[in-house]
């Protein structure tokens, strides 16, 4: 039998073949795809973007943030096509950092990818609460005519709801999980084609192209920020927040076939649909807009909860007097919700797993055990869904929780993405073992964008997003975050560095696999 290339360069870089090797690139796609996913960042984002600037900066903010990220998905898929592991980046970068180096490198990518996809999970299961919370509001009569707006205490229930549902899902053989995910893919490209085409052609009347693509307005009175660029900057958050989790596809390599020429596929088709496919839905949105004022009104019919709640039933309502479109609708945007989280947590227990299965997390022994018969890391998916509920218990007293674990996720999932970018910009070419996918001369230039890029995102994260600047406005994500990261240094400086290498090779070498490796980690 022919051993799989990307099986075969696994060998060679010191793991063996312990999980499934059984997806096709579609089925990569589909989870890539779902990770990303076409609602789940733009919808609960919409709105605040909207108000920061109006809708010029919203509209063309997207063009200009999927330009960079091309960037971005480029450098890691060349390096993914030389190293089809499931650890992806940390493994990443401790390959192309060198031995001086990789294990420090190896040892802040891992962690900070963790916690960036663990918030991520909390991102999907906020949002997709706010979705439901809609549903049951229109459902049962408006917020005017004595709808149910459902209280803090059930918002968290439905929170942890779905974060356990994921888990169990989960738990089940990963051909499952794959099968679920083609269903997504499928869910959110018909889905996304009907509202994008239908939200305009049902609404009464629709803005103009001018207002669209020309209109900004800035609201001082209710965001604080007079400044017309800091307007701009934070407008464009929505869309940076959108468009991350494309390494979903990486995490996937030792369970797809031909990884090292599938893997990078899959990142860069996931970014080409969802950069497409988002504009398409910002635009539909826009355009479909009734009254701009009227959507932050807490007298609305949803409250002022949730903007595009009340895009889509302003546009029902007027044209057919009935919210039920509305309704169906949100429910198709509701389902992005739920098959993004269900994908973000496959992804954060493989992290969990690969980081476990070279001792970088304590109780490692625990997290790193595969189900014998189901081959998933079950014990790494309910650690993810445990930390994920923690962090979604502020719910009941703080209104900002959504923005800081969405801070959260982007600056950890995001800056994860830099260490090994800057690694690979950095070191000599004769040490780097392309794949099928080199961009040989092109490297340097495109990795300097995207780590530039990637710094630029993290750093207005940190960014106060309302003014004046109190405990109900206060962006807690710099606190967290750098409560965190002063932990896991402080962690590496007393105790770590003395016994964290790295990625723990789990097969044996011949001679010709250390020759491979002197090669691949011989420095910069």
């Amino acid at each position: 039998m022919v051993m799989d290339s990307g099986e075969k360069r696994l060998n060679e870089l010191g793991y063996k073949q312990e999980l499934r090797r059984e997806m096709t690139l579609f089925k990569t796609l589909a989870i890539s795809f779902s990770t990303m996913t076409l609602f789940t960042g733009i919808t609960p984002l919409f709105g605040s973007s909207f108000q920061y600037a109006g809708p010029a900066s919203l509209v063309w903010g997207w063009a200009v943030v999927s330009f960079f990220t091309w960037f971005v998905g480029i450098a890691m898929s060349e390096i993914c096509s030389s190293f089809p592991t499931t650890g992806s980046l940390y493994f990443w970068a401790a390959h192309l950092a060198g031995p001086k180096w990789g294990p420090f490198a190896s040892w802040c990518c891992a962690w900070l990818e963790t916690i960036g996809l663990v918030a991520g999970i909390g991102t999907q299961a906020f949002a997709g609460s706010q979705v439901l919370q809609s549903i049951i509001l229109l459902s049962t009569g408006t917020n005017k005519d004595g709808g149910y707006l459902t209280p803090k205490w059930l918002f968290l229930c439905m929170y942890i709801g779905l974060t356990v549902i994921w888990a169990v899902l989960n738990t089940f053989a990963l051909e499952v999980i794959a099968y679920i995910d083609i269903i997504s893919i499928w869910w959110q490209v018909v889905g996304g084609t009907v509202i994008v085409i239908m939200l305009p052609l049902v609404s009464l009347t629709t803005q103009s192209a001018s207002y669209v693509f020309t209109h900004f307005e800035k609201a001082p009175e209710i965001t604080g920020i007079s400044s017309s660029a800091y307007a701009v900057v934070l407008s464009m958050l929505v869309s940076q927040y959108s468009l991350y989790g494309y390494d979903a596809a990486a995490h996937l390599t030792e369970e797809t076939r031909g990884a090292d020429k599938n893997g990078p596929i899959a990142i860069l088709s996931s970014i080409g649909i969802i950069s497409v496919f988002g504009w398409a839905y910002i635009l539909a949105l826009t355009f479909s807009i009734q009254d701009p004022k009227y959507l932050f009104d807490t007298s609305n019919e949803t409250a002022g909860t949730f903007v595009p709640a009340q895009i889509l039933y302003d546009a029902f309502y007027g044209r057919y007097q009935s919210g039920t479109g509305a309704i169906i609708l949100l429910f198709i945007i509701w389902g992005s919700f739920f098959f993004g989280g269900l994908s973000i947590t496959t992804s954060a227990a493989r992290v969990v797993y690969a980081l476990s299965r070279d001792g970088g997390v304590p109780f490692s022994s625990v997290w790193k055990k595969v189900h014998p018969t189901r081959k998933v890391p079950a014990n790494a998916v309910w650690l993810c869904a445990a930390i994920c509920i923690l962090l979604g218990l502020p719910i009941l007293k703080v209104n900002v929780v959504f923005t800081a674990i969405t801070s959260i996720a982007t600056i950890g999932w995001v800056g994860g993405y830099a260490v090994p970018i800057f690694a690979r910009m950095v070191m000599a070419e004769e040490n780097f073992k392309p794949g099928p996918f080199y961009l040989g001369k092109a490297r340097r230039p495109i990795c300097f964008v995207a780590f530039v890029w990637i710094c630029y995102t993290c750093s207005v994260f940190l960014l106060p997003t309302l003014y004046p600047i109190s405990w109900d406005t206060f962006n807690y994500a710099p606190v967290a975050v750098g409560i965190f990261l002063t932990l896991i240094m402080l962690w590496w400086v007393l105790d770590a560095r003395r016994w964290f290498k790295g990625p723990v090779r789990n097969i044996d070498q011949s001679p010709e696999h250390d020759k491979i490796d002197v090669h691949i980690r011989n420095g910069l």
